[in-house]
């Protein structure tokens, strides 16, 4: 699917020979670009401007990627596609990353080309969202343009990023289950993912889920994939 609209983006970068390669490379008219190089400058931009993607380096002087990923999620409650690009290639780096509300995760060093595939993958799948009704299952709703979770007691819980997705391709399953395979084409695409970072996922959105609508709305169907459970249907 073309981009039919300019990509409003943050550069959240320290190092200056990078920064400058990334800024010349998105220099086009696909693409309006703003430039932090260190955490707070980062944060005062996310709170004054609405960006379409943010690419946020981890290693910055004064806050870390992570926290600031963790304050766009909780303090400032955005829900802008955010690519952690690092040097920091463990899988417990990862799981941190996406635990702080990440959507995509990019190991230093990278081809520019396939950071561009990741910053327009995440913008069609952002604009696809704001076109979606809502969807409803007994007892659950969900808005995918305000990535709003609600039940019927009246108790409410917003998504963000990766998360929501997953989310919404759960209840649109429901009652059936979600296969491993359909979460990575859906969510991720055509771009390969590992069991372990999907597994991440689906055990931070059951966490969130659990703690604030208080059952496990997420069962698992061990070999196969994930189901949707409504609060009438809790596992015994």
């Amino acid at each position: 699917m073309p981009l039919k609209h300019a990509i409003r983006m943050l550069i959240v970068e320290d190092h200056a020979g990078l920064a400058t390669n990334l800024l010349e490379f998105f220099d086009n008219e696909r693409y309006i670009l703003d430039f932090a190089s260190d955490g707070l400058t980062a944060l005062h931009l996310i709170a004054t401007n609405e960006y379409d993607v943010i690419i946020l380096d981890v290693m910055l002087p004064g806050l870390s990627g992570f926290e600031i990923c963790r304050r766009i999620r909780n303090d400032l409650h955005r829900s802008t596609p955010v690519i952690i690009m690092t040097s920091k290639d463990q899988l417990r780096d990862k799981e941190e990353g996406f635990t702080v509300g990440a959507d995509d995760y990019l190991i230093k060093p990278f081809n520019l080309r396939e950071l561009q595939l990741r910053v327009d993958a995440l913008y069609r799948r952002k604009a696809g969202f704001a076109k979606t009704h809502g969807i409803s299952i007994p007892g659950v709703h969900f808005d995918p343009g305000t990535f709003l979770v609600r039940t019927d007691n009246g108790d409410e819980l917003e998504l963000s990023g990766t998360a929501a997705r997953i989310f919404e391709e759960l209840i649109k399953s429901y009652p059936d289950f979600l296969s491993y395979a359909q979460i990575q084409d859906t969510v991720w695409g055509e771009r390969e993912v590992d069991m372990n970072t999907l597994r991440t996922h689906v055990y931070s959105l059951r966490k969130l889920l659990q703690d604030t609508f208080r059952y496990p709305m997420i069962k698992t169907i061990h070999g196969r994939g994930y189901r949707l459970l409504t609060p009438k249907k809790e596992v015994k």
